[in-house]
């Protein structure tokens, strides 16, 4: 989608939400861990550290829109997200926000 990456540094507050409805779409797909979710969105051009994802990853799961659970992978524990029926919820009515917003952001109206 974008070819240059986004410094989240600068704009944190308006990409965050952006980045929360990238998590949340994904985790309604399937259950997503921390560095696949970093990789997905560097596609998107967002540059995310782990020390910015934790952090909002703990958010969605204390608003109850995410569930977490360790899994083995190999030798290592990981914690896969996946999106909870509340989470299904909210997320539903931003995509209904995100289109309203499109629609003015790329459709004329003379």
């Amino acid at each position: 989608m974008a070819s240059t990456k986004t410094d989240l540094s600068a704009d944190r507050d308006l990409y965050a939400g952006l980045i929360r409805l990238h998590v949340l779409h994904h985790a309604g797909e399937q259950p997503v861990y921390g560095a696949w979710i970093i990789k997905e969105l560097s596609h998107h051009g967002y540059a995310l550290s782990p020390g910015t994802l934790y952090p909002l990853l703990h958010g969605l799961e204390k608003k109850g829109y995410l569930r977490s659970r360790q899994i083995r992978d190999g030798k290592q524990l990981r914690r896969v997200y996946a999106i909870t029926p509340r989470g299904r919820t909210v997320f539903a009515a931003a995509r209904e926000k995100v289109r309203e917003l499109f629609g003015e952001l790329f459709h004329h109206h003379d």
